[in-house]
């Protein structure tokens, strides 16, 4: 199973999240997406269009997962170094590992990375 986790601005648009996306996923097939819980009514416009699930992720789960990427500004907001990387590591499972660190879109506002997991 693989999992494109996301983390973005709340000013993020449904073309941010897909370029992130894009970036990351780099053809290969995806199975759900995963976001910090407030963010999933963002995410909600891409999910529908790529006909996936999304899993929402608490932000405590967020703070628990290390990430490669130390990012300041994630690690303030919500106590982890990527908040792509942890979402999709999260979602993806136990013993899950990281296909690709967080890609940023081009105008910024959204991030996003995979994860592969055992189940």
């Amino acid at each position: 199973m693989i999992v494109a986790g996301f983390g973005c601005r709340a000013s993020a648009t449904a073309e941010s999240l897909a370029a992130a996306f894009v970036a990351a996923a780099q053809g290969r097939s995806v199975d759900r997406l995963a976001a910090p819980e407030d963010r999933i009514a963002l995410l909600a416009p891409l999910a529908r269009a790529l006909d996936l699930p999304i899993v929402p992720v608490t932000d405590a789960a967020l703070a628990a997962t290390v990430t490669p990427t130390r990012s300041p500004p994630s690690f303030i907001a919500r106590g982890t170094g990527s908040v792509a990387e942890a979402a999709a590591l999260h979602a993806a499972g136990p013993g899950a590992r990281l296909l690709t660190t967080r890609l940023v879109s081009p105008d910024r506002r959204a991030t996003c990375a995979l994860a592969q997991g055992t189940s």
